[in-house]
């Protein structure tokens, strides 16, 4: 049977390097409608655009989502994520995917496995998956997360620097994070609760969080490897190229 789940596409306006970005136009849609588009693909029971702004909403509403308006307010999209679990009356065990706004490219089979690894791991609070990482210059790059896992596929521990630290060159198991990740409900409400954790604000890695208070995070390597989303202006031209060519009739 398959794993019943939703999925939360938080999407702000304000950014400091591209401000409207989930309005922007890319193969004759707006960015956030291509985003909602994988999350139905995937096969969710619901999916929810959370957001704060009017022109936001009014975009999501003309292509048919749902809507929900948030606070202005959230340190965060997991608080936001939260607060669309409340406004929803989610059960404290449903399954929530958190799907960036700027991921047009994310394959639907990946929202739908990390979904199912939730499923399939009862004592995790959330999932998250990994892919192995190519070269040195990801494992040394701040910018790329990696993730260490136990023998069972539990995170140890998230960092920015390169973990494990390859001593011998020609070994090492690393994995880098796939921002991506599913909750149940309940734990959605108590992690927007949880005092930030002083290895999260050093990392900047917020799902740090979790595991300094004691959580489990599942992690499993991905089906698929999603091609990267849009960061800044200029990353607009590759993705359109991606979308038109793995959808030439749209």
């Amino acid at each position: 049977m398959s794993t019943a789940f939703r999925v939360a596409i938080p999407a702000r306006y304000a950014s400091t390097r591209f401000p409207g970005k989930p309005l922007t136009p890319i193969a004759g849609r707006t960015m956030l409608e291509h985003v909602w588009r994988r999350a139905c693909e995937a096969g969710a029971e619901e999916v929810v655009v959370a957001t704060d702004d009017d022109r936001i909403a009014a975009a999501a509403e003309g292509f048919g989502a749902t809507v929900c308006m948030t606070r202005s307010d959230h340190a965060s999209g997991t608080d936001r994520l939260a607060e669309v679990a409340q406004a929803h009356g989610w059960s404290e065990e449903a399954i929530v995917v958190n799907l960036q706004g700027d991921e047009p490219l994310m394959p639907p089979v990946v929202l739908r496995q990390v979904a199912e690894d939730l499923a399939a791991f009862p004592d995790a609070a959330l999932s998250t998956l990994s892919v192995p990482l190519v070269g040195a210059d990801e494992r040394h790059e701040p910018n790329v997360v990696k993730v260490v896992t136990d023998r069972f596929g539990y995170a140890l521990y998230f960092s920015r620097a390169p973990i494990p630290y390859p001593r011998n060159p020609e070994g090492g198991d690393a994995h880098r994070h796939l921002g991506i990740y599913a909750y149940r409900a309940g734990f959605l409400r108590q992690f927007s609760g949880l005092d930030p954790a002083p290895i999260e604000q050093a990392e900047q890695l917020e799902q740090l969080r979790a595991l300094w208070h004691g959580h489990r995070i599942h992690v499993t390597e991905a089906a698929a490897i999603p091609a990267a989303g849009v960061d800044a202006p200029g990353d607009v031209a590759r993705v359109e190229a991606a979308l038109q060519e793995a959808n030439p009739d749209a």
